[in-house]
């Protein structure tokens, strides 16, 4: 039997079928955690965020205009994570500046793992995003484009680039 694809059961929530936004859940929120996770390194606000990107792929629901499923819900993520940073009062940082957090929990982690992850965090928050969204989430580069409004060339150049920069910091700095 052939597996509802994602712009399948994404229509359905559209159309008014909430039951199937739970697939999508499940299918998705531990991707979306991990690239919320990777952006900020705080986990309590990439647990948030995952709660609300899924709210509002509900919300807006009437919005989905048969896409790629994965570009959109991507690009309410990102969004909503620019908006945290933009509206956030107790700490006036902004997505483009945060030092990525290490969380105590990754002092059991590997340190290769762990010196990667900070070489990461030392990247510009685009070329980070670039990165998560390619090399983590596996996300091609045709819906890379989508989300950060390019085109497919220019998103692999950058990410070409973003990894070479990620080389030399994690080669010569750390």
């Amino acid at each position: 039997m052939k597996e509802t694809t994602n712009e399948e059961l994404m229509t359905a929530v559209s159309n008014g079928d909430l039951d199937m936004l739970k697939i999508l859940f499940e299918r998705h929120h531990v991707h979306m955690f991990n690239f919320l996770y990777k952006m900020c390194g705080d986990k309590m606000l990439s647990e948030d965020l995952t709660q609300e990107v899924f709210y509002k792929l509900m919300k807006y629901r009437t919005s989905y205009n048969n896409g790629n499923f994965t570009s959109w819900m991507f690009t309410i993520a990102r969004n909503s994570l620019k908006t945290h940073f933009r509206r956030s009062t107790e700490n006036h940082e902004s997505i483009d500046t945060i030092s990525y957090r290490l969380e105590d929990e990754q002092k059991d982690t590997d340190e290769t793992y762990t010196h990667l992850q900070t070489a990461l965090s030392r990247l510009s928050a685009t070329d980070r995003e670039l990165i998560v969204l390619n090399r983590y989430q596996e996300i091609k580069y045709k819906e890379i484009a989508e989300i950060v409004g390019s085109s497919p060339g220019a998103v692999k150049t950058k990410v070409s680039r973003a990894i070479q920069k990620l080389k030399a910091i994690y080669f010569t700095e750390l």
